[in-house]
């Protein structure tokens, strides 16, 4: 490896650790105790409420979050009287809400669901079931994405955030122990934990620490170096539909370095591209603006092993719309050889 890039590499990593809200790992362990705190106080299960925060800000990456300690997109309306900022999200240049400490914006949400008509019937669910609430705030209007709820439920389970679930305020920490064994390294985190076990009852842990080795060092600073290098190789492109900008992804990167280097929000890219996950993969398709509404040929026949979200990617449409024009049920897969119809809807036999 050339010695200059495995020390911006070096470099990165150290950088890397030195801040906060790098991952979507850090980000839970930092505000998981809201989001239980929250929970205890309004019902909400704390894995909806840190899912939602995790999505929404990328992993605390979002310009929002980092300069307004807004983690939930929660604009200004007619009743906020604090601090407002300008960002561009539906529309340019719209007002959101500014907190002075995240907590503000973690309970801020929480009121938004709880005192809002359109969410009335989620109190009546379960908080243990995250589940029905991620469809029930799908069903209420919360996002237009087609596939919000599933979104939700696949951060929850990848990050076992349904754990925070089963928690209380006074434990929320030996939880965070118990999935990030590592902390116990980390001076700051289990100063906490003692002052946690100073002023409430103590709870026994006994973690398992694997010391990192030379070696997964070694292949950290290498995938760092082949992310790096992917990145730089990626061109934005017009589609011949409507021109809208898109890029091919070369080789697997994680989505949060995609929005970094185009300077727009994970929650948008996975908007956008309506994406149940956070991984892109070799070859795949990358909207970075909204797609069209229609296509720029009348039909297509789908291939052998093509979804509806590949063809929808392929002609630049939104999945709804596709849905729509060809009058399937969202989430039904075309066969081989189907007709696909991508401007006018399908006539009825």
């Amino acid at each position: 490896m050339n010695k200059i890039v495995f020390a911006f590499a070096l470099l990165f990593i150290a950088k890397f650790h030195a801040q906060t809200w790098k991952t979507d790992d850090q980000y839970i362990q930092k505000f998981a105790p809201y989001a239980v705190e929250e929970m205890e106080k309004y019902k909400i299960p704390a894995s909806i409420t840190l899912a939602q925060g995790l999505l929404e800000t990328g992993g605390g990456q979002s310009r929002l979050a980092q300069q307004g300690n807004n983690h939930f997109g929660i604009k200004c309306k007619e009743d906020w009287t604090g601090k407002t900022m300008k960002h561009t999200d539906d529309a340019p240049n719209e007002c959101f809400r500014v907190y002075d400490d995240p907590r503000e914006s973690y309970e801020d949400h929480s009121k938004f669901l709880a005192f809002r008509k359109y969410y009335v019937n989620l109190f009546k669910l379960n908080d243990k079931d995250y589940k029905s609430w991620a469809h029930g705030l799908k069903k209420a209007g919360y996002a237009t994405n087609p596939r919000y709820a599933y979104i939700l439920i696949d951060k929850i389970e990848k990050y076992k955030l349904y754990e925070f679930d089963k928690a209380n305020s006074k434990e929320v920490l030996y939880t965070i122990l118990k999935m990030y064994p590592g902390l116990e390294t980390d001076r700051i985190f289990m100063a906490q934990v003692d002052q946690s076990k100073a002023s409430g009852k103590p709870v026994t842990v006994k973690v398992p620490y694997e010391q990192t080795s030379y070696a997964k060092q070694q292949k950290k600073v290498e995938s760092i170096v082949t992310n790096a290098e992917t990145l730089k190789s990626i061109l934005i492109k017009s589609h011949p539909n409507g021109g809208k900008k898109f890029v091919i992804i070369p080789d697997d990167v994680a989505l949060a370095m995609l929005s970094k280097k185009f300077g727009i929000t994970e929650s948008r890219l996975m908007k956008w591209n309506e994406l149940d996950g956070s991984q892109m993969k070799r070859n795949d398709v990358l909207f970075l603006e909204s797609k069209s509404s229609s296509g720029n040929i009348k039909t297509y026949k789908a291939q052998v092993g093509e979804s509806m979200h590949d063809i929808s990617q392929k002609f630049g449409i939104k999945m709804k719309k596709l849905y729509a024009k060809n009058r399937m049920d969202y989430g039904q897969q075309p066969k081989a050889g189907q007709l696909i119809y991508l401007q006018s809807k399908k006539p009825r036999k």
